[in-house]
């Protein structure tokens, strides 16, 4: 073989070998985009929707499927139709619970005091209820400083009693989510109300 004939050799093997890697290297990148891809969509939720639940996470009561009443633990109830809870779909029944004791607290600039009874409704399973037991301390303190909270105009009318109830409910889902990860009440209602 002539000097020509290798230095025309030479760059097309460079050739060959220089397509070989970069169709390689090419190859690895997509391979590699495509996993990075796929975990990222895996971890965010994206596919694998068989992914499980949490056991300790409250599960919504589709109506007629709530248990039976319990001994003294409150009144389970269906019948109410509730607005669809953290977009699941379909209406859910009403589990309701009455706090044990009433709550007495001063009005907020007043010489007045308040002293309602209250009870909740979730359209979840036991497991709320079982977490307002749990927490019954941190709830009653809750409920206490909400009440400590409402002035003389708040508790004379309809609509402050309504907005008084929306604060009750938004205190106690903060307390059980700081205690427990989940709120879960849906509704507060008083069983007594007094204002003297």
């Amino acid at each position: 073989m002539s000097d020509k004939e290798q230095a025309e050799g030479a760059p097309k093997k460079k050739g060959k070998l220089g397509k070989i890697i970069v169709m390689a290297v090419g190859g690895l990148v997509l391979v590699g985009g495509g996993v990075g891809a796929g975990l990222y969509a895996a971890g965010s939720g994206l596919v694998g929707a068989a992914h499980a639940e949490d056991p300790n996470k409250p599960k919504l009561v589709p109506k007629g499927a709530q248990p039976a009443p319990e001994g003294d633990e409150g009144g389970h109830g269906g019948g109410e139709e509730k607005p669809t809870p953290e977009g699941a779909a379909g209406p859910y029944a009403s589990n309701y619970y009455a706090l044990e004791k009433e709550f007495t607290a001063n009005l907020q600039d007043s010489v007045h005091f308040i002293q309602v009874g209250i009870a909740i409704s979730t359209p979840y399973d036991e497991k709320v209820i079982q977490n307002l037991k749990a927490n019954d301390i941190a709830i009653r303190s809750a409920i206490l400083m909400t009440l400590g909270d409402t002035t003389e105009d708040q508790v004379f009318s309809s609509a402050g009693k309504m907005a008084l109830a929306k604060r009750l409910e938004g205190a106690i889902n903060t307390t059980l989510k700081q205690k427990e990860g989940f709120g879960g009440v849906g509704n507060v209602y008083f069983t007594n109300f007094v204002v003297q």
